[in-house]
């Protein structure tokens, strides 16, 4: 916790301590010699009413009463005020397949090249949502998490390529797990997944992704990218097109878009599927998914403004004069 001062320029007033307290044991000391002067000690018991014993507290008293007041005056700051408020936002996890069918240029210049494209051109249109990516295969790995920060979710998405997770396949599940963890601390009816891929290739997870979606809270959109009719799969080994992907038995492997999944995991978890292959429209449905899907979540945010405490300090010195108040009205300063 980070603690300032207020009114900094006010510690000079603390140098006041050090004269109060010669001025209170300066009137002591008159006090009693002005007594000694009246009459010979062995008297004043009986001129004088007897000293209690609080009299001789006052005087400290009266020294920590001002020092708890030159407390409240400096104000004492520490750290930020921080604000909970309910917000009608989206948290968004773009989950994208990243195997090698995504290599396939049935659709130009290629199904992820497609759907970066589609990720990149929703973001402008979710004003105050947070947004994340999980790249999936075989395998999956966040390579960002929920950020509000548009233009570095764009650099991400752009540096993307198949070649960034090593065991192919499409498994759902472990997508939907990545994602999980990443709503961690995000209120269930405020989580909703984007999933694009081309459907092919998969472990036969759906079925048990829908089921830990169900559970979690989380709408799915699924988008599906690639035509029915298919194309070859590209192979690359280091930026380079190396050959196309072939069978066991020397033929090459024809990738075709399986939508039965990706619409089966949309239906089932309240979202919808989208033809990802008309970029303009699948940007303008997705948008909508998104914006109908909202959710309230708590946002906490650091106000500008400090936590102030003299009101303690000012209020321990009020109590204090009080006090030296109530029970010396006479203002008695014997010792």
């Amino acid at each position: 916790m980070d603690i300032s001062f207020g009114n900094y320029i006010y510690l000079l007033l603390l140098l006041v301590l050090p004269v109060v307290g010669f001025l209170l044991v300066s009137f002591i000391r008159w006090r009693r010699t002005r007594k000694d002067i009246f009459a010979e000690h062995a008297f004043q018991k009986n001129l004088f009413s007897a000293t209690g014993i609080f009299s001789y507290l006052v005087p400290y008293l009266y020294i920590v009463a001002f020092l708890f007041l030159i407390f409240s005056i400096i104000d004492l700051l520490a750290g930020r005020e921080q604000v909970k408020t309910q917000q009608k936002m989206s948290n968004v996890i773009f989950l994208l397949d990243v195997s090698n069918s995504m290599n396939a240029e049935d659709i130009q210049p290629s199904r992820l090249d497609e759907a970066k494209n589609i990720m990149v051109n929703v973001l402008p249109k979710l004003a105050n949502d947070r947004v994340g990516v999980v790249v999936f295969a075989g395998q999956a790995s966040s390579i960002m998490p929920l950020t509000t920060d548009f233009t570095a979710a764009e650099n991400y998405i752009n540096g993307i390529e198949t070649s960034v997770l090593q065991v192919q396949g499409t498994d759902f599940l472990k997508a939907m797990q990545a994602a999980v963890k990443k709503f961690k601390g995000i209120p269930k009816g405020a989580r909703q997944v984007v999933l694009l891929s081309d459907g092919e290739d998969n472990e036969g997870n759906e079925k048990p992704a829908i089921r830990l979606a169900k559970d979690e809270g989380i709408s799915m959109t699924t988008v599906g990218i690639g035509t029915e009719q298919g194309a070859p799969v590209p192979e690359y080994f280091y930026g380079q097109l190396m050959g196309y992907k072939m069978d066991i038995n020397g033929e090459t492997v024809s990738s075709k878009r399986e939508t039965d999944a990706l619409k089966d995991m949309a239906e089932s978890t309240g979202g919808i599927y989208i033809d990802g292959n008309n970029m303009q429209q699948a940007i303008q449905h997705i948008a909508e998914a998104i914006r109908e899907n909202k959710g309230s979540t708590s946002v906490t945010v650091d106000s500008q403004n400090a936590v102030h405490y003299y009101q303690y300090f000012l209020a321990v010195a009020v109590l204090l004069f009080f006090i030296i108040y109530l029970f010396n009205p006479k203002n008695d300063l014997n010792l």
